[in-house]
């Protein structure tokens, strides 16, 4: 279910035109009015998707009454919650159906600064990027607010995956990302597997299996503001197994390639 009226796009000059910001949602209603207004003022010419996974809190309420107060917002309402890939992947579908050059995918908890969004979106804009990742561990990124534990799971998984699939990347767990529009349209959406965090790495794996230019942007990532994280003990034996099972499919997909 979706309340996308049609509306005019935003004018040729504008910042940011063109580019769609995916943003889901879950229980996020103490920080959406926050965030979406930091979004649109960093991209004033964009369109901002919230896609709401049902939130018991209100989130898709909120949502709705930002959506009729500027039209630069929308809403997808999802029926009930079915993993962050997966409102990844309806909001992608949005977007593009929806005539978007650029999509942007990041968090509504404050760890993704929406202040980064130009510096995102340029490498895609100038033609330089099929893909950019905001990185926590390019050069001149880093991390703040996060414990050890919490620390070695997420670069530990980024190496781990890094190693496994033999990608170039630094970051690959992270979730904060410009794609130009015709990348990603290009991309088989059915067959991926991960329903969690994991979706990171899969769609990275797979735009750098079919030569996307992928370019890293240095940021720094905050633990959220307010609420609770999502991580869990099943989001990282879902990325240890799912990383496994990519790296023998494209194993099994060489060998008989050369059969």
């Amino acid at each position: 279910m979706t309340n996308e009226a049609e509306r005019p796009g935003p004018g040729a000059g504008e910042t940011g035109t063109g580019a769609w910001v995916v943003l889901p949602t879950y229980d996020e209603a103490e920080n959406l009015a926050g965030i979406c207004g930091a979004i649109l003022r960093a991209l004033p010419g964009g369109t901002l998707l919230v896609v709401d996974d049902n939130s018991p809190d209100g989130t898709g309420r909120l949502a709705d009454e930002l959506a009729a107060a500027d039209p630069r917002v929308r809403v997808r309402h999802r029926s009930a919650k079915a993993g962050l890939g997966r409102a990844y992947l309806d909001g992608f579908r949005v977007a593009l159906d929806g005539g978007a050059t650029a999509v942007i995918q990041m968090d509504a908890d404050w760890s993704h600064d929406p202040a980064d969004l130009p510096a995102l979106l340029e490498p895609v804009t100038s033609g330089r990027a099929d893909l950019v990742i905001g990185s926590r561990y390019a050069p001149g990124g880093r991390v703040e607010d996060w414990g050890p534990g919490r620390r070695l799971i997420s670069r530990g998984g980024s190496i781990y995956a890094r190693l496994v699939l033999r990608l170039k990347p630094r970051d690959l767990t992270g979730g904060f990302k410009a794609w130009r529009a015709s990348t990603l349209a290009s991309l088989r959406f059915d067959g991926i597997h991960a329903g969690g965090y994991v979706f990171q790495i899969e769609m990275t794996h797979r735009a750098s299996m079919a030569r996307a230019r992928v370019v890293e942007v240095p940021i720094t990532f905050r633990d959220r503001r307010v609420g609770q994280s999502k991580m869990s003990r099943g989001i990282v034996i879902e990325a240890f197994l799912v990383v496994a099972r990519l790296r023998w499919e494209e194993l099994t997909t060489r060998f008989h390639a050369r059969r």
